[in-house]
């Protein structure tokens, strides 16, 4: 039986792998993608808003070319952390379900089962986007995951919301040529926006090399056109693209699975003591930007990497 298993290999279960292995702990990471996979999902040009020193782990220097290291940096220096620490790490392995109480827990993947004492649940929130709802919205023209510019050359492009994602597709796009349409639901970018970008955005749409609907919501989108209401009232715009960067939330279906209780406000915050990360089952802990339910803004990288070294703190004192 294994002492913890954790369910995400991010860089939050990265750490709350190397403080197991600093508690002596039998440990297992699974994650049903790659290593760091949202990482890995994100634009290839993405560069992190942190610095790199904000963004270790475990001890292992994190030396980057800028000052902001970039996506592929990343994903270099954590498997680097993955090695340095020689993590017990299971990839393409989906957890299905946890079952059992705290003391031994029985976990079902795509692949067999496992038995352990407890549980560390660090899944993180870009598998799941916000959807819209809207007709149309299931047309392949709706991306809701942005890679890279270059397929969107020379098109009309409409960007649905105003925080960093959107504004990094609408800048990048719009300098491969493409005709960039914003539409948010907000009179402002939201307040996150990378400082060194908020210029750049805010000129191009002040000069209007990007048209920007504000106060707007999307109605409904067609092969050739989006329709929005607006503050002038119903418009429909010449479209063949739309980027509707709306956000993403955590499973909430799998926490619930689980017998994890969120709050019935807007937010869905999970039920767990903000000391020790235990939830209201037992035995079995959220670490990272999961704790944040919808408000995915609340926890980064840098700002939870010591929701692992508290969790695994408490749940070694009962092992």
């Amino acid at each position: 039986m294994l002492d913890v298993v954790i369910i995400g290999a991010g860089p939050i279960g990265l750490a709350a792998g190397i403080e197991s292995k600093k508690h002596n702990l039998s440990h297992l990471i699974l994650e049903k993608g790659c290593l760091v996979n949202s990482l890995y999902n994100y634009p290839k040009n993405m560069v992190f808003f942190s610095t790199s020193e904000r963004l270790e782990i475990g001890e292992v220097p994190f030396i980057s070319h800028g000052v902001k290291p970039t996506r592929s940096e990343a994903l270099e220096y954590y498997r680097r952390v993955k090695e340095s620490w020689q993590l017990n790490i299971n990839t393409y392995e989906n957890v299905l379900s946890i079952t059992g109480a705290d003391g031994k827990f029985q976990i079902q993947t795509s692949k067999t089962n496992y038995t352990c004492k407890k549980v560390i649940i660090a899944t993180g929130f870009y598998d799941f986007p916000n959807y819209l709802n809207i007709p149309g919205e299931d047309l392949p023209k709706v991306k809701h995951y942005y890679d890279e510019p270059h397929p969107y050359a020379n098109q009309k492009i409409v960007v649905i919301g105003g925080g960093n994602s959107a504004v990094d597709v609408a800048l990048e796009t719009f300098r491969r040529g493409a005709e960039v349409t914003m539409v948010l639901n907000k009179s402002n970018l939201e307040k996150n926006v990378k400082y060194w970008v908020l210029p750049d955005i805010e000129n191009r749409i002040k000069e209007g090399s990007i048209k920007a609907f504000w106060k707007s919501q999307v109605l409904s989108i067609s092969e050739n056109t989006v329709t929005i209401n607006s503050p002038e009232g119903e418009i429909a715009i010449d479209n063949d693209f739309v980027m509707a960067m709306t956000g993403y939330h955590p499973d909430f279906t799998f926490l619930e699975k689980c017998g994890i209780k969120s709050s019935e406000s807007e937010d869905k915050k999970p039920d767990y003591n903000e000391k020790t990360f235990e939830t209201n089952v037992p035995g079995i802990y959220l670490t990272g930007v999961v704790c944040g339910g919808m408000k995915t803004q609340e926890w980064f990288i840098e700002n939870s990497r010591y929701h692992a070294a508290n969790a695994v703190a408490h749940l070694s004192k009962s092992l």
